[in-house]
């Protein structure tokens, strides 16, 4: 089987995305298999697989957008800030009233500086920063601008000595969600750290369109959640080209441009996909070709 597409995976916890898409390549039958934005091991909820040629789609997966819902624990901290590391501070959080935590949340809202979690897959000095945490080391991990559009707290759970914070987040890709349960914790002066997460959505694609890995087993080797040309369709703008434009651009030749700002889909009269394409310096140029050869 040969089908090019995006799969859309409700990973389960206990898997990393690299265990996900060695699955999906015994499931497709296929090595050209990847995925567009790592989960986390504790983390579940839409992970993107692209098969086959759409893996070239990924590039584009990665940037967009991510939503996600999750569980801050405040009064502990952890090495990785979530809890499959270990507790390295408590302090209890008896004290920490519901309008301090909504105050500190509403300060990560919007362009921030957020420092990644030091144990992360962030290379410093051409080693992942987990690993060189791992053998022992200081690692100071640069803050980097991300934007959190939206941080909604949605429950907030007082028990002895922990708080629980339920909490809502779209945010930019490199936005790290154990980040923002450390940080309040740090500002709250009680620790903190993350006891959940799950993905709801990256970009336009939603758990309405995901599978569980049983679900993509039943019906395997079919798997393909979205073809190549209606993922497409859902990632980007679009633009139908002629007969004569669709050869140009399938040979990699440029286009007149139409004003759509980019990048965007091309699609052939036949509604096939043919390329991902920008408009610069007066001509639309294709940025990935994906017609057949």
């Amino acid at each position: 089987m040969n089908a090019d597409g995006l799969i859309v995976v409700d990973k389960p916890a206990g898997m990393t995305s690299h265990d996900v898409v060695a699955r999906i390549r015994r499931l497709a039958k296929t090595r050209r298999v990847g995925h567009g934005g790592t989960l986390d091991p504790m983390a579940t909820g839409v992970l993107i697989i692209g098969v086959n040629r759409a893996t070239r789609l990924l590039t584009y997966v990665i940037g967009a957008s991510k939503n996600y819902t999750a569980t801050i624990r405040l009064g502990q901290s952890t090495i990785t800030d979530d809890a499959e590391g270990e507790v390295t501070a408590t302090s209890p959080a008896d004290g920490v009233t519901d309008a301090a935590i909504r105050d500190g949340l509403a300060r990560q809202r919007g362009e921030i500086d957020q420092v990644p979690s030091a144990v992360s897959a962030i290379k410093i000095n051409g080693q992942r920063a987990y690993k060189r945490v791992r053998e022992g080391e200081e690692v100071e991990i640069p803050a980097r601008r991300v934007t959190i559009s939206r941080l909604d707290v949605l429950d907030i759970r007082h028990n002895p000595g922990l708080v629980d914070v339920d909490i809502d987040v779209t945010c930019s890709s490199g936005t790290y969600i154990r980040a923002i349960a450390r940080d309040l914790g740090t500002l709250l002066g009680v620790g903190g750290h993350l006891t959940a997460l799950r993905r709801t959505a990256v970009g336009g694609l939603t758990l309405g369109e995901a599978r569980t890995l049983d679900q993509l087993e039943a019906v395997a080797p079919d798997v393909i959640s979205l073809p190549m040309a209606e993922a497409a369709r859902q990632a980007f703008a679009q633009r139908e080209a002629t007969a004569d434009e669709a050869r140009v651009l399938s040979h990699g030749g440029p286009l007149t441009p139409v004003g759509i700002e980019g990048p965007y889909a091309v699609f052939a009269p036949s509604g096939e996909l043919l390329a991902i394409v920008s408009e610069r310096d007066g001509r639309a140029r294709a940025e990935i070709v994906l017609a057949p050869a």
